[in-house]
């Protein structure tokens, strides 16, 4: 899964870009490293990476910024890989374009693992088809799963590929309460059962982009302490 892959590694800390340099080369990665924001960027531009690893307290620009530039640019998945380790610098990595967020100091091999995880979800090229709903109207939102697209009042709207995952399971399994972990499972993996706050982010997210009044959502209704559930308005 990591072989033959380009991995950019952007960390002030030189013993950090060596130990997941040295980790990522036995998984067969091309790897490509940057001790300062400008410079990683520019690797960036520059190598066009499968994945970033990215730490956030760096200085001359912070991860949150580089996330965020890099994400103007592409969906190329981020793993933010720092000290930080509050919920909300956890929900800010997220926020700021990162599919996951490791803390210091890590295990080379669950750092891999995620690696792994982040890069079979970004090689998935579209959720897989069932024979559940495929499709949503209501004069105001419309899903479109066979085509990959949404509109509100007839206007596209860019989704992340992870937003869209998120919302695709959604409505597949549309009336159904879908728990956090088969949230998880189904859009990050299974080695991800342990992050909630993830679908809680993106469910957000998906919120402030559909929903007339993201305070009072319609579509997308919380199961409090349970999980979510795409409700049909029509």
């Amino acid at each position: 899964m990591i072989g033959g892959k380009k991995i950019l590694v952007i960390d002030d800390d030189v013993f950090v870009r060596e130990i997941v340099s040295e980790t990522m080369h036995h998984e067969g990665a091309q790897v490509f490293t940057a001790e300062n924001g400008p410079e990683g960027l520019r690797q960036f531009y520059a190598t066009q990476p499968d994945l970033v690893v990215l730490d956030v307290m760096m200085p001359h620009m912070t991860g949150w910024e580089i996330g965020r530039q890099i994400r103007q640019l592409s969906n190329v998945p981020i793993i933010m890989l720092t000290s930080l380790s509050k919920d909300e610098d956890i929900v800010r990595g997220l926020d700021y374009g990162a599919v996951d967020y490791v803390t210091k100091p890590f295990s080379p091999k669950v750092l891999a693992a995620r690696i792994r995880a982040a890069l079979r979800q970004s090689d998935t090229e579209s959720t897989p088809k069932t024979e559940k709903t495929a499709a949503f109207h209501d004069g105001y939102l419309t899903i479109n799963l066979d085509g990959h697209l949404v509109t509100l009042n007839n206007t596209p709207i860019k989704l992340t590929k992870t937003e869209y995952r998120v919302l695709a399971y959604l409505v597949q399994n549309a009336g159904l309460v879908l728990t956090f972990e088969q949230i998880l499972e189904n859009v990050w993996g299974w080695d991800y059962q342990d992050s909630i706050q993830y679908v809680h982010v993106y469910v957000s997210r998906l919120r402030q982009k559909i929903e007339p009044d993201p305070q009072n959502p319609q579509y997308l209704l919380t199961e409090y302490g349970t999980g979510y559930r795409f409700k049909k308005t029509a």
